[in-house]
């Protein structure tokens, strides 16, 4: 029974069930005698195998949906680390591209010498006239390539203002596509010791998808407004993102971040009417908690969803 249940699916694992509890039943009110001494064969009481067929039934039942709540929850969960491992792999090969520019970069340098090269020759030799402004154009294009391979492959520490930006940038990353939403305001606000200023952060693509989700959801329940607010200290890094919807449902606030719990499971108070499938939150807990956050889902006072990640400093920071 159990082999059915999680093996087959769920309309012929009942029909096995049903098969085997109505053989059974069958088998109780009309099978061979038991050999027993004496004149008068041995019988069960009516009692005991009504009770028998009972309890086999009952057994078979629990049984089977215990097998299947289980195999359905370990499909689930191996969907669900298969869609975080496609985005991690995706952000991956988006990180490999700078190897590759920095590898077209170092192959290109020398065409692109010998084209400027031989373009100067040509604005030398050539009378005044459209072709000399045109090889002038030609070398002044090949300079301007070569200037834009250089910054490709510039060494780490003159590259690095690519990705290392202030706290406040970063979260105007994250607001930027959420600017002039006539329905909905997002806000970024930042604030810390007033004797310290912002910290710079590294500009990670992970945190900024995992960012970029939850406030995408935030925008689909909130009323009006959502604040973005990053808070900083001596130790830690917090970035919070809260709205001002109907906030979480109270059956389901300990269990988000796992995969297929969902706080849209009827699309209620959705924007949208999107109904989700719960790896959202999922995929952005796993991706900040793999950047070293923790990450933690409550509601407000008054109302309103509030997620925070809070990093420790030296995690976050950029530092030279």
């Amino acid at each position: 029974m159990t082999v059915a249940f999680a093996t087959l699916p769920t309309r012929w694992a009942v029909a096995v069930c049903v098969l085997a509890a109505a053989l059974a039943t069958v088998l109780a009110f009309y099978s061979a005698p038991l050999p027993w001494p004496g004149p008068t064969p041995f019988r069960l009481p009516l009692l005991y195998r009504v009770g028998a067929i009972v309890a086999l039934v009952m057994g078979m039942g629990v049984t089977g949906g215990f097998t299947a709540w289980t195999a359905a929850r370990g499909s689930r969960m191996e969907l669900a680390l298969h869609v975080t491992e496609t985005v991690l792999a995706r952000e991956q090969r988006v990180s490999a591209l700078g190897a590759l520019a920095a590898a077209a970069a170092h192959e290109l340098g020398t065409p692109l010498t010998t084209i400027s090269v031989v373009a100067k020759e040509l604005a030398r030799e050539t009378p005044e006239g459209p072709l000399r402004e045109d090889a002038w154009l030609l070398m002044d294009e090949a300079q301007r390539c070569r200037g834009i391979l250089k910054r490709l492959t510039d060494a780490p520490e003159e590259a690095e203002t690519i990705q290392r930006i202030s706290l406040e940038e970063f979260l105007d990353d994250i607001v930027a596509p959420y600017e002039g939403d006539p329905v909905v305001r997002v806000e970024a606000l930042v604030s810390g010791p007033s004797d310290s200023a912002a910290p710079d952060v590294w500009r990670k693509t992970e945190i900024l998808h995992a960012l970029n989700s939850i406030v995408e959801n935030a925008v689909d329940f909130a009323r009006a407004e959502i604040l973005i607010s990053a808070k900083f200290d001596s130790r830690f890094v917090s970035i919070e993102v809260q709205d001002d919807g109907p906030g979480f449902a109270s059956e389901i606030l300990d269990r988000l971040g796992d995969p297929y719990v969902t706080t849209r499971p009827g699309a209620e108070g959705s924007r949208t009417g999107h109904v989700g499938m719960g790896l959202g939150f999922f995929i952005a807990k796993t991706l900040l908690e793999r950047t070293g956050a923790v990450v933690t889902f409550r509601n407000g006072r008054r109302r309103g969803a509030i997620v925070s990640a809070r990093w420790p400093r030296t995690a976050i920071e950029a530092v030279d």
